[in-house]
């Protein structure tokens, strides 16, 4: 009884590990007061953020056009019509997740290493897979006495 729980409890593992999806914060998303908030971003950070939004929202748009003229404009008579439809479509929708992610990963890179390891605590509760980046020294002004 016992080696089939063990089994059955390392077969679930295994699965919950490869069905993983990648930890996002999503800064394209309608949270970013959230993640200053989490994450105490200081002004610069904030400053990134906000530009790195704004080039993700005009790489979102022109992706979105090019989803939205492909269905318009692309032949849909025949299954191979419909199959390379399918194909340039996911192209695209991938052209998105990749735009999204390099943005998370560019602000990232920004964290200190208490923010960066906030961000690894949290996608280890959601059972996701953190976007590796080397966290930023800031240095801390020395105080003369």
């Amino acid at each position: 009884m016992f080696r089939k729980m063990y089994g059955f409890i390392v077969c679930l593992m295994f699965f919950s590990v490869g069905n993983a999806q990648n930890c996002t914060l999503d800064i394209g998303g309608k949270n970013s007061d959230t993640i200053k908030t989490i994450f105490q971003l200081n002004e610069e950070q904030i400053g990134i953020m906000e530009a790195l939004q704004g080039e993700l929202a005009v790489t979102t748009k022109s992706l979105e056009e090019q989803i939205e003229k492909l269905l318009a404009q692309h032949p849909q008579s025949t299954e191979e019509d419909l199959i390379k439809l399918a194909e340039k479509y996911r192209a695209l929708q991938q052209e998105l997740v990749r735009a999204a992610y390099d943005s998370d990963k560019q602000l990232l890179s920004v964290f200190n290493m208490k923010q960066y390891e906030r961000y690894l605590q949290l996608c280890n509760e959601a059972i996701r897979i953190p976007i590796k980046v080397v966290p930023k020294t800031y240095e801390t002004p020395v105080e003369e006495e």
